[in-house]
């Protein structure tokens, strides 16, 4: 999953970072040429041009430029496949949440497929806390059932919530009943 996430991130900008060189396989990132300070408007003073030139051009601390770090087409492959690949778990909590959010660059139907495994996911697991409260009822105390009661709530609600992603996505078209 960490993976993923720096993928994603990769991909929607560039980033610096020594960490990012560290966890990600060399294969799936690149260090660029680090993009040039933003234009600073001129002060119409010498000083203030020379010291404006400096900040653009010299190395900061330690007499080093911070590299930048950009994604290449093997990442990209890797984003993608990463992405789109299906869990054992049934995409647990923080993985479909990592998916859901570079959701955007999943085909309709990969992304609609997504969004319902998970469904049928969220399903099974109230179901089985259903079944265990009942089980269960005149052992737990009122905190114990109320912390699993308040569980199924939730789950009750991220079904809602999917409900309503899964019918947006085929009201708009991008993929069929």
């Amino acid at each position: 999953m960490l993976e993923l996430a720096i993928l994603g991130l990769l991909k929607e900008q560039e980033l610096h970072g020594y960490e990012l060189k560290k966890r990600l396989s060399v294969k799936a990132v690149e260090a660029l040429e680090a993009p040039m300070a933003p234009s600073i408007p001129r002060t119409g003073s010498m000083t203030g041009e020379a010291a404006a030139f400096r900040a653009r051009r010299e190395p900061k601390r330690g007499g080093r430029a911070k590299k930048v770090y950009g994604i290449t087409e093997r990442g990209e492959k890797l984003f993608e496949e990463l992405l789109e690949a299906e869990s054992a778990s049934g995409d647990d909590d923080r993985a479909f949440n990592l998916k859901l959010a570079f959701c955007r660059y999943l085909p309709p139907d990969a992304r609609l497929g997504l969004l319902e495994r998970r469904r049928a996911h969220l399903v099974e697991r109230l179901a089985r806390a259903r079944a265990s409260i009942r089980a269960g009822r005149e052992r737990m105390d009122a905190y114990t059932r109320s912390l699993m009661e308040h569980g199924t709530e939730a789950t009750e609600h991220d079904i809602s919530w999917l409900d309503m992603l899964i019918a947006t996505e085929r009201r708009q078209g991008r993929t069929p009943k």
